[in-house]
This record gives structure tokens, sequence and C-alpha cells, in this order.
């Protein structure tokens, strides 16, 4: 088995857990490369849930190693939740399968604070829709040259004087531009201290371990590709880049090691908070969608807007991730719709373009140019072949594959690891 990178090419929520869950059977190690605990992957086996955040979708597969990569930014106290709601089923998730690099970033909890603050004082056309979750404050001091690493939490006396030294600069601002009360060094530090010792056991030498892992290495991302902080729909995008690129740098490996690269793609579009949104339906198809594929944010609970599937957006996708193959999901909750829309093109000031404009919010004045083609009638969810797929559906997947320019390699027809082929 090849390494393979696992990436979404919508607006995330496009079913990546469960296809990474899917794929570790046959992995040695997997490896997170990306994001925090504002995205979340939904997991069904044997018809129970199972919704994770930060850890890895392979940890349901004993025995696979679940390394946290330095592209990450981790929340000490939702891993440790993790940890105990996994080991609470049974599962192992002691260091001696679990890693963390000693390179990520941690969030802090004037991170969260800051991320809330600022939401709050902004007007509702100028709210971008975070999950407050502290994930854009925590790379900010990232690349401000200030952040919190995981290693630091080794070093007690370093910590402190970077709680510090972070809230002298943070608290001007709770105090002066959002009339907060400040946060005290000492009180940060107590509330911190148990989850950082905790921590220490797990952490370790990402790199090293992807380098010397037995076998194939499966590298997981978070969010999707139209997230993404600098080819996403800017300003409404996440913190961090979602690109396959990034699975490289952002684990700590070369990007010669990246060999098979799946782009998961539900067969519709759905999209979680602001931001333009041009196949969006605000009729009887877009609530079908949402109730029928149960849209709702593992993460926030946040109805999710759904639309026709956006092939302008998956081409894009394509020539910035360049997938070997498609993952398309939840092709099941097309089922029953008398006619399905493809959005091939988009007319943008008076001409028809094939890829998404790149000026800023130049997709909220784009106008989809749709291709109408037959839905079905037939329950799906028992299919396990293409052969067990009804004419239009095959049908609606090959054109997919013509005008995105990627064939169709998985197809999952429900929420349950064996609903997939």
């Amino acid at each position: 088995m090849a390494n393979i990178v696992v990436f979404g090419s919508q607006w995330g929520d496009e079913g990546k857990g469960k296809i990474v869950d899917m794929l570790a059977e046959d992995a040695k190690a997997i490896v997170r490369f990306q994001g925090g605990n504002n995205a979340g992957h939904t997991l069904v086996v044997d018809g129970e849930e199972c919704i994770l955040h930060l850890i890895p979708s392979g940890v349901l597969h004993p025995g696979k190693q679940c390394l946290i990569g330095n592209g990450v930014v981790l929340d000490p106290f939702v891993f440790c939740q993790e940890l105990d709601k996994l080991g609470a089923k049974g599962l192992d998730v002691s260091e001696n399968r679990m890693m963390i690099s000693k390179k990520t970033h941690v969030i802090m909890p004037y991170h969260c604070r800051m991320d809330a603050a600022r939401e709050a004082a902004k007007s509702e056309d100028g709210k971008i829709g975070t999950t407050g979750r502290g994930i854009g404050p925590c790379y900010e001091d990232k690349m401000n040259r200030c952040g919190i690493r995981a290693g630091d939490f080794a070093d007690l006396d370093l910590l402190k004087k970077k709680i510090a030294a972070a809230l002298e600069e943070k608290n001007v601002l709770f105090q002066h531009l959002y009339g907060a009360e400040p946060m005290d060094v000492q009180a940060v530090y107590d509330e911190v201290l148990p989850v950082a010792k905790r921590l220490v056991p797990y952490l370790g030498d990402v790199s090293s371990a992807i380098q010397d892992a037995d076998g194939a290495v499966l590298f997981e991302g978070a969010q999707g590709t139209h997230l993404d902080i600098d080819h996403g729909t800017y300003p409404f995008v996440t913190s961090s880049n979602t690109v396959t690129a990034n699975a490289a740098s952002g684990s700590g490996c070369s990007p010669r090691d990246l060999e098979r690269i799946i782009a998961i793609v539900k067969a519709y579009t759905t999209r979680v908070g602001s931001g333009p949104f041009a196949t969006e339906l605000m009729d009887e198809d877009g609530s079908y969608l949402q109730s029928k594929g149960h849209e709702f944010g593992a993460t926030t609970g946040r109805k999710r807007r759904c639309g026709w599937l956006d092939l302008v957006v998956l081409k894009e996708s394509a020539r910035l991730n360049g997938p070997t193959e498609l993952a398309i999901t939840k092709l099941d909750v097309l089922s029953g719709l008398k006619e399905l829309k493809l959005c091939v093109a988009y007319e943008y000031r008076g001409e028809q373009i094939a890829y998404p404009p790149q000026e800023q919010n130049g997709m909220a004045h784009v106008t989809p140019v749709y291709e109408t083609m037959p839905g079905w009638d037939e329950d799906i969810t028992e299919a396990r072949s293409w052969d067990d797929l009804p004419e239009n559906a095959v049908k609606y997947l090959r054109r997919i594959e013509e005008i995105s320019g990627v064939k169709v390699g998985i197809v999952s027809v429900g929420p349950d690891r064996v609903q997939t082929f």
C-alpha cells in the first residue's frame, strides 16, 4: 500500500473521517497534519457513532499508530477529553500508539477568549463564522514566533515565562479594545498544568516516526480546500493551509513521500458558516438534502447550507491538489430527486469562466451555469459495487469524472464503514 493523502475538495464536511477509517485498515500509521478541534470527523462502525476532533480517525483500528503533526494546533483539554472517551470504549490510547509532535502549537485559554471577543465585536455582516475555539489566534502566535509548543510542556519554567509574555500584549487588547477583564498569568498556568503534565508522555518526533513506519502512512487533513487560508474564499476561510502540499510540511516529511492523493467529494455541496456559495439552494431541494443528509456540523452542531454539486470548485481543487482519484460520499442522499443539477461553469462579469475568480469575494458575484441530469428513485444504501447502482447514478458519477478530469475510485452510499466500495 502506498502512502496516501486524504483531503477535502469542497468546504469541509465531505466525509474524510469515514474514508480515512476505511483506508486505515491497511496503513501502519495515520497522521493529522493541519487544523485543530474546529474540525469534526464522524465515524459509524456497526451502527455506533464516534466523533473525533483531534485524534486521527484510524484510532478505531487496533495497533495503528496515531500521530499529530506540527501543522496542527492542539487544544490539550479537548485532546484529553478524547483520550478519556476512547479509553472508556476500551480502545488503546496509550503513548505506545499515540504521539504528538513536540513542534505542535498549543491552543491556550487566552486564544479561545480572544477568538470569541473578536467575533462578538464584529458587525453582523462582518462575522466569518469562526467556531470560537481559538484556532486563528493560536496560528497567529505561531507566525508571530511567540506561540507555545507542545514540547514546552516538558519545561514548566519556560511554559510559565511564555504565558506571561503572551498575556503582556493580550491583556492590553482585552482591557482597552474589547472591554474585558485581564487574564492572570498564574491562573492560566494553574489551569493548564494538569493537562500539560498528562501530555508529556505523548510527546515525540513525528517526523522520525513517519520515516521509520514499517508500512504505509495515511495523511489526514481537516476542513476543505476552499477553506484554505491562501486558496479558499478569503476571508471566509480557516487559519491554515488545507491543500495536499501541507501534508508534507505539516507532518515533517518529503513531498516525494506522498504517493496516492484522494479527493473526498460529497455528491452535492455543503458549507457551514458565512461566505459565498454559488450553488446554494434555498428551496425544497435544499431542504431535502439538508434533512436526508443529516447536515449538521459535527463540531458546532450548526445547520449546514446545501446546494448542487459545484464542479468549478472541484476542478479548482483538482489543480491545487493533484488528486489521483475521487472518493464520492453521500451518493445515497440524492436518491428520490427527479432531477439533478451540476454546476459546470460560472458567469462572471459578462464572461463564462471555468475556475473560481481570484478577486476577494469574487465568488459572491458569480452565476452558476448548470447541466441537468435525470435522478433516480432506487434506494442504493445496499449497493456494494458499481453494478448495484442505478443507470442514472452511474451516469452522474461518469459526468463528474469527465468534468473534473479525475477518475472515481471510491463510492460511499451510507454512513457505516461497510457502505463503501
